[in-house]
């Protein structure tokens, strides 16, 4: 469990943190993010998503993944490139490649555990397929033809149900040693040299090489900077090179004689200089009232009923009540990685965690968010879903003990009993590796030092 200073948490709570509600602001006439186009072989297409932006999927809309290697404290999971290791073999102890737990360890549920080809089914190709661009085949063990993207093997997840979901995995990375994810795979986005885009929990964000936020000012008019010099000392301009050419929804307009400056939906395009050293993605400078942050596109604000609260490093979503809203996140320890944290996939971790084990202990430590009977989700990453109680998993139809509560991502999320007022999270971080091997992560809109949200 992770605690800030009073120090500390004073300093943050003394600040006027208005970047989440200028966000709220920015999903009105949500724009969407563009993509560098790309060839596709037969049968694929890019959807774009409510929160990853565009991923390739199949002909049916299932987005597709990968399971790049990945460096454990053990040894390594996951893929190389052009050799796909997924397959129908169903593990039934540990692996071991996350100390402090040795290998040899009976997984929970392995009567019905899964092979890595039934949760991760692999994308086929015909016999007659041919390689495009960045597309190729490569054999897999048993001979059959898959479908690769530079060079990594293409899975679907049983997980994803209906064009747009991304259930599977996500891009989003947070503090803490979680194993070997899947991630899903998806164009480049378009976007001039020296500048990416991350995912955060708000959306997809724009920073400059360096992972340095950049901003935009309301005083500015379409594809004009009214950012004088006193401003520059604050807000440094973007500057374009001498031979930049616009590209998409980015301009170059000329901010004084021989001076380029970079332009995103007609917006000039700035750096804050007092945005904190080594604190990549920051939100401060969206706190200057007037100021904004820079998103291809944002996600989803959570239904009606929850708030957002402010908390000792930045702000949090909470319930209606004020209380800290906590995902769950999971990672097994057998060779394929599985995650572990949506309700269809064992427990057993969960119950440890939270509750030594015992259902009605995990119940009271961290309960569901309770929806009402009527509650909608106008979004596809919310929604709502009957859990059993006893087991965790989803209720049968009808079953008269089910809860109704609320998802993200298909994953119920949490309150925290110890949480006595908004803004508390004394469940953040709560686990095995800083909650994300095992445990429960606060849902950081913002966190000012850990950089959670991103």
């Amino acid at each position: 469990m992770r605690l800030r200073s009073g120090l500390a948490g004073a300093l943050v709570l003394a600040v006027l943190t208005a970047s989440v509600a200028s966000y709220a602001q920015s999903q009105k006439g949500r724009a969407t993010e563009d993509y560098l186009k790309t060839p596709l072989p037969p049968g694929f297409q890019v959807i774009n998503t409510e929160l990853e932006g565009p991923v390739f999927a199949t002909s049916a809309g299932m987005t597709l993944y990968t399971w790049p290697m990945k460096p454990l404290r053990n040894g390594d999971a996951g893929e190389q490139k052009g050799k796909p290791s997924c397959s129908d073999k169903k593990y039934t102890e540990n692996a071991g490649l996350m100390s402090p737990y040795p290998a040899g360890f009976i997984l929970p549920d392995v009567e019905t555990r899964m092979s890595c080809v039934q949760l991760w089914p692999p994308v086929l190709a015909p016999d007659d397929a041919k390689p495009v661009d960045k597309w190729t085949v490569v054999e897999r063990a048993d001979g059959a033809r898959q479908w690769a993207y530079d060079g990594f093997a293409l899975y679907t997840s049983i997980l994803d149900k209906t064009p747009g979901d991304v259930i599977g995995a996500t891009n989003r990375r947070m503090i803490g040693e979680g194993g070997a994810p899947r991630e899903p795979v998806g164009p480049k986005p378009n976007v001039p040299p020296g500048f990416v885009v991350v995912q955060t929990a708000l959306g997809r964000l724009v920073v400059d090489a360096a992972r340095k936020s950049v901003y935009t000012w309301d005083k500015d008019g379409p594809n004009k900077s009214n950012c004088d010099a006193t401003c520059a000392e604050e807000w440094k301009p973007v500057i374009a090179p001498e031979s930049a050419q616009g590209r998409g929804e980015w301009a170059v307009i000329e901010r004084s004689p021989g001076v380029k400056q970079w332009t995103f939906r007609k917006k000039p395009l700035y750096l804050h200089v007092l945005d904190p050293e080594g604190h990549p993605a920051s939100l401060e400078g969206s706190d200057v009232p007037g100021w904004h942050n820079v998103y291809t596109q944002t996600a989803p604000t959570a239904p009606k009923g929850f708030t957002i609260q402010d908390a000792p490093a930045g702000q949090v979503l909470a319930d209606a009540e004020g209380r800290t809203v906590y995902t769950y996140k999971c990672s097994d320890d057998a060779p394929d990685q599985f995650a572990c944290d949506h309700p269809d996939m064992p427990q057993a971790y969960r119950f440890a965690v939270c509750g030594g084990g015992d259902p009605a202990r995990c119940l009271k430590t961290f309960p569901y968010v309770i929806a009402a009977k009527d509650a909608k989700s106008d979004s596809q990453i919310w929604s709502t879903m009957d859990i059993d109680p006893k087991t965790g998993h989803r209720a049968a139809p009808g079953q008269a003990d089910a809860l109704r509560v609320w998802a993200y991502r298909d994953r119920p999320v949490f309150t925290f009993a110890g949480d006595k007022k908004p803004g508390d999270l004394y469940g953040d971080s709560w686990g095995e590796f800083q909650g994300a091997r095992n445990g429960f992560k606060a849902f950081w809109l913002r966190d000012d030092y850990f950089n959670n949200a991103s």
